[in-house]
């Protein structure tokens, strides 16, 4: 009802004052995804807050071990990932960092319960897990406009797979600016040991040289004309002149899903991700994965795990070694070892 409504927005309170903060149980930090910004919020924010409070990030990429170090309380410390937009999107990644207690856990899973979302659990990594595996999704696309596949494709294309919208539509919805952010501040942390990865040129040139970050900033990969509806920047050809021969949109297909499947895979591997069925769950709760493939792993295991490293490898071969499978999911091949163990036969039978 109406009164409800107003009982609702009635306990919100905005402010510019951290002494606000004082009585609270549990903090979300959403700044921009800056080091040094994060480590000022955290220091002013526990400054005032109570002693048994946690103090949560809504970072997208930035390792919660090290943003923990800025902490004076780095068991209560925990990140806490929301989804844009977070009306809508019913999941929620919550990472432990190395220090983060198992009360500290417990107390973000009753918060995001009481939200009534789904959680899941992964272990601290650059990116995480879903951030991880979604910016496969929209560098691919990145990578095939530089290479000169037609935009319209990549777009369709991913649809076609049952993606919610395409790679660069995405792209300009979370803004190219933020991506660049990411990028740069993942640079400054890894110095040398910083790969450039699919897509950073373009990027790079979109928000450095052409000024389109983005649809927040009225100009992307697509137009939005005011009053009418988006469509892709006609001023694309021009920068990226199509290709002669274009691929078939199975073949867009399988590289988009193929890129996001595989980067599932190396979380596994890595430990980020413990379960298949969080990746599953993850994957098409957090960024849109297609259902009908079951999530991430899922897809994997359908297509059979020696016929995904194998095209793994083909495409590897052709498009980079972004697409190299590593030497345990071959390993894994090798054995046919699935993702989800095979249902045991009745031995009755």
């Amino acid at each position: 009802s109406q009164q409800d409504a107003e009982a609702v927005l009635g306990r919100i309170q905005t402010t510019t004052r951290y002494d606000d903060l004082a009585g609270c149980d549990l903090v979300v930090e959403a700044v921009f995804e800056n080091r040094q910004i994060k480590a000022d919020v955290t220091a002013r924010t526990e400054a005032v807050i109570p002693k048994s409070a946690v103090f949560a990030s809504n970072t997208s990429t930035l390792p919660i071990t090290g943003l923990a170090k800025n902490s004076k309380r780095p068991a209560q410390f925990i990140g806490i990932h929301f989804f844009s937009p977070v009306d809508k999107m019913p999941l929620v990644e919550i990472i432990v960092g190395k220090k983060t207690s198992d009360e500290t856990l417990a107390r973000a899973l009753d918060y995001v319960g009481q939200l009534r979302k789904t959680p899941i659990v992964v272990n601290d990594s650059r990116g995480f897990y879903t951030s991880r595996c979604f910016g496969t999704f929209t560098r691919e696309g990145m990578a095939m406009l530089e290479e000169g596949v037609d935009p319209a494709l990549i777009e369709n294309a991913a649809k076609m797979a049952g993606m919610p919208v395409g790679p660069l539509a995405v792209s300009d919805e979370v803004t190219m600016d933020l991506q660049w952010k990411v990028t740069k501040q993942t640079e400054e942390d890894l110095g040398r040991r910083f790969d450039k990865p699919a897509g950073y040129d373009v990027i790079q040139r979109f928000v450095g040289e052409l000024n389109r970050p983005g649809r927040r900033f009225g100009a992307g990969f697509y137009d939005y004309p005011e009053g009418g509806k988006k469509h892709l920047w006609p001023g694309l050809s021009e920068v990226y002149p199509l290709a002669h021969e274009q691929p078939s949109a199975d073949e867009v297909i399988k590289r988009l899903m193929y890129i996001q499947a595989l980067e599932a895979a190396r979380c596994m591997e890595e430990g980020v991700v413990t379960t298949a069925a969080e990746a599953d769950l993850g994957s098409i709760l957090g960024w849109g994965f297609p259902a009908w493939a079951g999530g991430t792993l899922s897809y994997i295991d359908t297509i059979g795990i020696g016929e995904f490293v194998a095209e793994c490898n083909r495409m590897a071969r052709r498009h980079g070694k972004r697409f190299k499978p590593s030497r345990w999911l071959k390993q894994r091949a090798d054995r046919n070892e699935s993702f989800y163990p095979a249902p045991e036969k009745d031995a009755a039978a």
